[in-house]
């Protein structure tokens, strides 16, 4: 069964949830605690999980479109400390946009 592009169900946000975790487990950080560079990823890091938590949360009150748009905006928190060279993306080019 093809999904409709138009719709947002459980299965297409439980999706995005999986990525944008894996992404999460994926990505390891570049510099050493203590730098500004680490401080940096300190908060990207933390808006990521707190995008991811409030997708979840929305999931779990049935607001699909909602959980949409913060599971997307947690992996896009995750995909710019890639981009930016503060996370390794460890060449995975489907979970992040490499630099």
């Amino acid at each position: 069964m093809t999904e409709d592009p138009e719709h947002v169900s459980v299965e297409r946000v439980e999706k995005y949830l999986d990525i944008t975790r894996r992404a999460r487990e994926k990505a390891t950080p570049i510099h050493a605690d203590g730098s500004p560079e680490s401080s940096q990823l300190s908060i990207m890091l933390r808006m990521a999980d707190d995008y991811a938590s409030d997708a979840q949360h929305f999931l779990d009150i049935g607001d699909y479109v909602r959980a949409f748009g913060a599971i997307n905006y947690a992996h896009a928190w995750i995909d710019a400390g890639v981009k930016l060279g503060l996370l390794d993306g460890h060449g995975d080019d489907v979970l992040f946009t490499l630099p």
